[in-house]
């Protein structure tokens, strides 16, 4: 499997926030949002057998699958099925676009799925039917850009009702963060909205 990078700290988005974690950064994406912040990760990296990735964990109760689009990777279901059996919470970040029906069931492995704004330049490459694969243990990310984003947002889970947690943040992790709690607030909806706290921590770094 090719990788990008491994490193330890905390999760710095949804609802694993502030938990330490073991990040597992895949290369490559099918997507390019305009706003893309892990653009380092498209190619490069090194080989590595799922062995070596379930070592580098070691200890740490928590992973991360990141990166890119880690669904890209062809062992990628095998691999969290390791990780799940070394007795590990796993979170999968996926951009949306890629079907999730071969991800493990498990209670200990977290689905964190993007629904990509027009902003992003990718909402028509949406996979709306991983809707129904999301549960009350995963989560529903949308970034928000701008009001055209949040129209779309709140559209959307209006005609696509999900029984899972929904997160809105901002473009960048940190900024309009006052303007985007004031419009959620308006809509009446059960949605989080939450920054990216590495950001506020570190700036705008890669591997923390």
């Amino acid at each position: 499997m090719r990788i990008c990078e491994c490193f330890r700290s905390i999760q710095g988005e949804g609802l694993m926030m502030g938990v330490p974690t073991v990040f597992i950064r895949t290369v490559g994406c099918n997507l390019s949002c305009s706003w893309c912040d892990t653009g380092y990760s498209m190619a490069g990296g090194e080989e590595m057998t799922l062995d070596e990735i379930v070592d580098a964990v070691g200890d740490t109760a928590h992973v991360c699958v990141t990166g890119g689009e880690p669904m890209l990777q062809p062992d990628m279901p095998e691999l969290l099925r390791m990780l799940l059996d070394r007795g590990k919470h796993v979170v999968l970040e996926t951009n949306g676009s890629i079907d999730l029906s071969a991800v493990p069931s498990d209670p200990d492995m977290m689905i964190s799925m993007d629904i990509k704004c027009p902003m992003s330049g990718m909402t028509d490459r949406m996979l709306l039917s991983n809707l129904d694969l999301l549960g009350r243990k995963d989560q529903l990310k949308f970034i928000i850009g701008d009001e055209g984003d949040l129209d779309f947002a709140v559209s959307l889970l209006r005609d696509h009702p999900v029984d899972t947690n929904v997160v809105f943040g901002p473009v960048g992790g940190t900024g309009r963060l006052e303007w985007l709690v004031d419009k959620v607030l308006a809509t009446g909806l059960d949605i989080r909205v939450l920054p990216q706290l590495h950001k506020i921590i570190w700036g705008d770094r890669r591997s923390v």
